[in-house]
């Protein structure tokens, strides 16, 4: 059963707007979830389904936490395949420690293909870090952050070195430079790296720099990817519902003061709105079931899994624009939940995978790689 009830919902959903005025982190909101046990781990169909529900009531508090339960959930997907060498990432969630992502590097397309940042080894097999990630969210707040970085020790084998700093890990530096469009809850600012140093036991994984089939690498994609969907999932939701709820009491001077939700030509933008909407819940569950159990889908996951994030942030691209377009002006207003929605659902198109990733990745499934 969820430990999102209407009571704590209710008090993250009043909280959202001065979070984003104020461009100030979801602190209350944080603790509240921690205190409710929100980051104790569970299956990823549950963690959907819970990060749909909280994206409706806070978009910008469910993409910060949807972070760290990336992380749990990776553990989880190694877990039940048989490798336990993240147990101890779910002992120290059960305790209360906040994991984040160190993983997006300015210019870095290939995403986890690659770095920008120098992982450098060390005798006794730690490693020290030096780059730059941006879009580390929950920034004030997490204490245990995972990052990467390019080990090139052999030039003829470079690999890509995974692991955690604690939050009294020398070396790094966070800079307060959040301040977007949307998603400001989040407080993702930049952190810089300057030989931040990762002791060997929380060196988690290394892997050859390009495309990978380790298990790990497939975790983190099938977790965000999956956990992402569901976030914008619950945008379009939300949006959804303050469509209806604008309409039904908009009134039409022009139609005698009948009510906009008879209107014919508005009934059927809420309704191709609603169709849309209702596309993605399934999908979401049917691919987040199957990685909860093992299904098999070969070089289709790939395929799947940047097929449900697109798909999910695209049809709340259109379910946002078209309940902003039958609310009226009102919609327009800074202070308006859905100019508020209308600026968080762009953020989603610069998640990885991006479009053009998107659309290479399906390409190739069904084309085969170009010559």
């Amino acid at each position: 059963m969820s430990v999102l009830t209407a009571d704590l919902l209710g008090r993250i959903r009043s909280r959202a707007a001065g979070y984003d005025r104020d461009n100030a982190f979801f602190s209350e909101d944080l603790a509240e979830l921690r205190e409710a046990g929100y980051l104790l781990d569970r299956s990823l169909l549950d963690a959907a389904a819970d990060q749909r529900l909280l994206a409706a009531h806070a978009p910008a508090t469910a993409l910060g936490i949807n972070m760290h339960l990336v992380w749990t959930a990776v553990a989880r997907i190694l877990k039940v395949r048989g490798d336990a060498s993240l147990q101890w990432l779910l002992d120290e969630a059960a305790t209360g420690e906040l994991f984040a992502f160190g993983i997006s590097e300015r210019g870095n397309d290939l995403v986890l293909q690659d770095s920008t940042t120098i992982a450098t080894p060390r005798e006794d097999g730690s490693y020290e870090f030096t780059g730059t990630k941006v879009f580390t969210s929950m920034s004030p707040a997490w204490t245990r952050l995972g990052i990467f970085g390019r080990d090139d020790t052999d030039p003829a084998n470079p690999v890509l070195v995974h692991g955690f700093i604690t939050r009294d890990t020398p070396g790094y530096t966070i800079l307060e430079d959040w301040d977007t469009l949307g998603m400001r809850a989040t407080q993702s600012n930049t952190t810089v790296l300057d030989r931040a140093r990762v002791p060997a036991d929380r060196i988690v994984r290394t892997v050859p720099v390009g495309p990978s089939a380790d298990p790990f690498v497939f975790a983190i994609f099938a977790a965000f990817e999956t956990l992402i969907a569901a976030v914008y999932a619950g945008i379009a939701d939300r949006a959804l519902e303050l469509m209806v709820a604008a309409v039904q009491g908009r009134h039409s001077l022009k139609n005698d003061g009948r009510s906009y939700a008879k209107d014919p030509d508005i009934r059927w933008r809420i309704a191709e709105a609603a169709l849309a909407a209702d596309t993605v819940g399934p999908v979401i569950r049917t691919v987040a079931t199957d990685v909860d159990n093992l299904v098999d889908s070969g070089r289709d996951w790939f395929r799947r899994l940047v097929g449900v994030k697109h798909q999910s942030i695209e049809v709340a691209r259109t379910v946002v624009d078209a309940a902003v377009r039958v609310s009226g002006g009102s919609a327009y207003r800074a202070d308006s939940e859905l100019s508020r929605l209308s600026r968080d659902v762009i953020a989603g198109i610069f998640h990885p995978s991006d479009p053009e990733s998107v659309h290479n990745t399906v390409a190739t499934n069904l084309l085969g790689p170009l010559e």
